[in-house]
């Protein structure tokens, strides 16, 4: 019998970036989040969370116009914050460095479904959802993540 994936309610934006911190204390470089929800879910707020707490950037900007932040962690890897819902094709992707980024940074991508054939293998799907006056937030982990998880 599978067991369900952790879900965790969101009843606001300061909930839904707590969330985000707590995931960020425990990715790597090579870890790739995949942001999945639709308009006004919370996926910027929940990266922005994961930056803060990798980072210590308090507000960083949406990736929204520019498609793609950047950011050094506190350890010294690299962040690659995407925002692929401008993308209208495959091919858009290459000029993005998606395959640099998702070998060797810590990857936080919105819009994944935007990424076709170049969905990554190993990864964490977010799904966010509307919950009554909330949100709620189902985390899968896909491939090997072992107990990396367990703390948040």
């Amino acid at each position: 019998m599978t067991a369900s994936p952790p879900t965790f309610p969101l009843p606001d934006a300061v909930a839904t970036g707590a969330l985000g911190a707590r995931l960020g204390r425990v990715l790597r470089s090579g870890d790739v989040v995949l942001l999945h929800g639709d308009l006004g879910m919370g996926k910027t707020t929940l990266a922005r969370g994961m930056i803060a707490a990798l980072c210590g950037v308090d507000d960083a900007p949406s990736p929204t116009y520019t498609l793609v932040q950047s950011y050094d962690t506190d350890t010294g890897d690299w962040l690659f914050h995407a925002d692929l819902y401008r993308i209208e094709a495959e091919g858009e992707l290459v000029e993005l460095g998606l395959d640099d980024a998702f070998d060797g940074a810590i990857c936080l991508i919105e819009w994944p479904d935007r990424l076709g054939r170049h969905v990554p293998e190993r990864r964490l799907d977010l799904h966010l959802k509307q919950d009554g006056d909330g949100r709620i937030a189902q985390i899968s982990a896909i491939g090997e993540w072992g107990d990396q998880l367990a703390n948040v």
